[in-house]
């Protein structure tokens, strides 16, 4: 005769029965302190993606940050909400280098190419939104929004110098201050098409000689505040 296992034991109704122990949910801190890391993790490839091909798909900005496409929609809606991510990144990058951009000094042309110098890496960091703006992604509106904090400052900068005789006056400080602007954003989309490279030191040396200083001049004063990270002794 075959034997028949024993019935497992009862357990009593009180307990209950677990099919498998399940490990303890994520503390909301840690959820929202990945969600965050995701979001820039899709931030980042986004601004790579686009400044490779400002046509890239959500699909390749996705593989570029090793993520889902659906993950990407859970942080942006669209397009249209990751590129303006990346506008509002830009934005708060301006606002801390013009925040951290030093008073106004008794050597205007230092001040202007330490202004350029504090802003350049930024504007290369987020230049994809230049060729963005050229499309219909960003809005000129949206667009002027960002650049307004160093504008005001270039303005600034270019008034100061205007009244020490520094600056040329031919051209009122905020046009020539959009002259000037227009000029960098110019240059950073010619190192966004790879037909320039710079650090700064010429786009500051360029901003100078258009704000009415002298080639070698200029060059010397971009050298200068580059090294010293001051303005030169005026004795």
């Amino acid at each position: 005769m075959t034997t028949r296992p024993a019935p497992p034991p009862s357990v009593p109704a009180s307990v209950p029965i677990h099919p498998r122990a399940h490990a303890p949910a994520r503390a909301p801190a840690a959820q929202r302190r990945d969600a965050r890391a995701t979001r820039a993790r899709i931030l980042e490839a986004a601004r790579r993606e686009l400044a490779r091909d400002p046509d890239s798909r959500l699909e390749d900005i996705a593989a570029a940050a090793g993520v889902a496409r659906r993950t990407v929609y859970v942080h942006f809606a669209g397009r249209a909400a990751l590129v303006e991510g990346l506008a509002s990144e830009a934005a708060e990058a301006i606002r801390l280098a013009v925040t951290g951009t030093s008073a106004a000094t008794a050597d205007a042309a230092a001040d202007l190419a330490r202004c350029v110098l504090t802003m350049w890496p930024v504007g290369d960091r987020y230049r994809t939104l230049i060729r963005l703006a050229r499309g219909h992604d960003l809005l000129p509106a949206r667009a002027d929004e960002l650049l307004a904090p160093a504008r005001d400052l270039i303005t600034a900068v270019l008034t100061h110098g205007g009244r020490q005789g520094v600056f040329q006056t031919t051209v009122p400080p905020a046009p020539l201050g959009r002259a000037v602007e227009s000029q960098l954003l110019t240059l950073l989309d010619c190192v966004s098409r790879g037909i320039w490279s710079d650090d700064g030191t010429g786009a500051a040396t360029a901003a100078l000689i258009a704000a009415g200083v002298a080639p070698d001049t200029a060059a010397a004063k971009v050298a200068h505040v580059r090294g010293t990270g001051s303005p030169p002794s005026p004795f």
